[in-house]
C-alpha cells in the first residue's frame, strides 16, 4: 500500500483543518456549552475520522453502506449546528427531518434498500447541503466572513450528492465515477478550508 499519493496528502491536510476545527469548537463549547458547538464538532470529528480510513484503507471504502452512513454525520453535525445556533425558530423541526434523514439512510443502507435508498439518500444530503449552502448567508448576527461557510456547503453539497449517485449506480451529469474520484480529496480539502475561514472569523 501507498501512502504517498497525492489523494492521501490532500486527505492529510484535510485532516489536519479538521483537527483545528475538532479543538476550535471543544474549546467554544467549554467557554459557552452551546450546543451548536457540538454539532459541528460532531461533524468535524467524523470528517477526520473519515479522512484517516480514507489514508489507510483507501477510496474503496466509500462503497460501503456503513461507511456512507458514518459519512452523513458530517453534513448532518454542521447543518445542525447552523440550524442550532442561528434559526432557532425551526431548529427543532430541522432536527427531527435530519435524524430521520440519518435513520433511514442508515436502514435503507445497512439493509440493502435499494429502491428506497435511491430516495433517502439524495433527499437528506441535498436538503443538508441546501442548508449548509444558504443558512450562512441568511444568519443574522454573524460574522462578515461567515458566507465562507456557505462556500464550503456547496462544495460538500456538490460532491456528496454525486458521490451518493454513484454508490447508487447512477451518474450526476457530467459526475462519472473516475471524474468524482479524481476531484474528490482536492474537494475535501478546499471545503474544509472554507469552513476554517468562514467559522473562525471574529467579526
Amino acid at each position: 500500500m501507498n501512502l504517498f499519493t497525492l489523494d492521501n496528502l490532500f486527505l492529510l491536510l484535510t485532516g489536519l483543518l479538521a483537527a483545528y476545527l475538532c479543538w476550535y469548537f471543544y474549546q467554544r463549547y467549554n467557554l459557552h456549552k452551546a450546543l451548536h458547538n457540538l454539532y459541528y464538532l460532531m461533524g468535524f470529528a467524523v470528517l477526520l475520522i473519515s479522512g484517516l480510513l480514507l489514508i489507510f484503507l483507501g477510496l474503496g471504502i466509500l462503497k460501503s453502506p456503513y461507511v456512507l452512513t458514518v459519512s452523513s454525520l458530517i453534513p448532518l453535525g454542521i447543518s445542525m449546528g447552523l440550524a442550532e445556533e442561528y434559526y432557532p425558530k425551526w431548529k427543532t423541526y430541522f432536527k427531527w427531518f435530519a435524524a430521520l434523514g440519518f435513520l433511514a439512510i442508515a436502514v435503507t443502507s445497512i439493509g440493502g434498500m435499494d429502491a428506497l435508498k435511491k430516495i433517502a439518500v439524495p433527499l437528506f444530503h441535498g436538503v443538508a447541503g441546501l442548508m449548509i449552502f444558504f443558512g450562512p448567508f441568511y444568519a443574522k448576527g454573524a460574522p462578515k466572513g461567515f458566507w465562507w461557510v456557505g462556500v464550503g456547503g456547496f462544495l460538500i453539497g456538490l460532491g456528496g450528492i454525486a458521490l451518493a449517485f454513484i454508490t447508487l449506480g447512477k451518474q450526476l451529469l457530467f459526475f462519472s465515477p473516475e471524474f468524482v474520484m479524481m476531484i474528490l480529496t482536492p474537494l475535501l480539502f478546499l471545503m474544509t478550508g472554507a469552513y476554517v475561514l468562514g467559522f473562525t472569523k471574529k467579526g
